[in-house]
């Protein structure tokens, strides 16, 4: 993996203190990364919480316009939607503009980076072609992520990208139903099922958890 990341990136591997060349002038004057993205801009368990609270919407309301589901390794995953001729994210505005720039989901914080994943840590790269402004200054890792708790938003990451793992090792067995259960269980349990906007979300996200050892035992320990 990591040298499938060499061939698209500077080369460098960067924590959440190191300066990075991302920063572009607030995006002015361009969108190119709000075209085009079909199902590719996931949203996680985080994000959801961000959206339904700060919109008002349930996950249902937001299933009905602003966000679609998809599977990926046989997992079943939500994703923001893209619509119109060019192929839009449904929250940029007519100015060209993020409509939820303050709610707006993991991975478009992290862009032109990109997540690694390993040993239960999560640190980035530098996408080389993915933003196509060429002014680019360096900014601190932390700072362009604009996450609060950003050693428990870590934690978190690196356990949902475990379980997503797990969930696929399952789903991809061949057992129909084992496929089916899973999917169900994991969209009810961490998208469908209501977040309290004013509750700290990993406390949500951790009391939910421990009830994934029902359906996919051990999973920790079989990654």
């Amino acid at each position: 993996m990591l040298q499938e990341i060499a061939e698209i990136s500077d080369g460098k591997i960067y924590g959440v203190n190191d300066m990075v060349k991302a920063a572009c002038n607030d995006c002015e004057g361009c969108h190119s990364c709000c075209e085009g993205m079909g199902d590719t801009v996931l949203l996680d368990p985080y994000d959801m919480w961000r959206l339904t609270g700060g919109l008002g919407k349930s996950f249902e309301e937001l299933l009905a316009a602003e966000v679609e589901l998809h599977v990926e390794n046989g997992v079943i995953v939500p994703n923001l939607k893209m619509a119109g001729e060019n192929n839009r994210c449904v929250f940029l505005n007519k100015a060209g503009r993020c409509s939820i720039h303050t709610l707006r989901p993991g991975l478009c914080r992290v862009f032109p980076l990109g997540r690694i994943y390993e040993d239960g840590n999560v640190t980035y790269f530098l996408q080389r072609e993915a933003c196509k402004k060429s002014n680019r200054t360096k900014v601190k890792v932390s700072k362009w992520l604009d996450t609060p708790e950003l050693k428990k938003y870590h934690c978190f990451l690196a356990d949902w990208h475990s379980l997503k793992k797990a969930a696929e090792q399952i789903c991809n067995a061949g057992e129909e139903n084992s496929a089916k259960t899973v999917n169900l269980f994991l969209l009810n349990l961490f998208f469908r099922k209501p977040y309290e906007a004013e509750k700290n979300f990993f406390e949500q996200f951790y009391e939910r958890i421990q009830q994934v050892e029902t359906v996919l035992p051990g999973y920790r320990e079989n990654l």
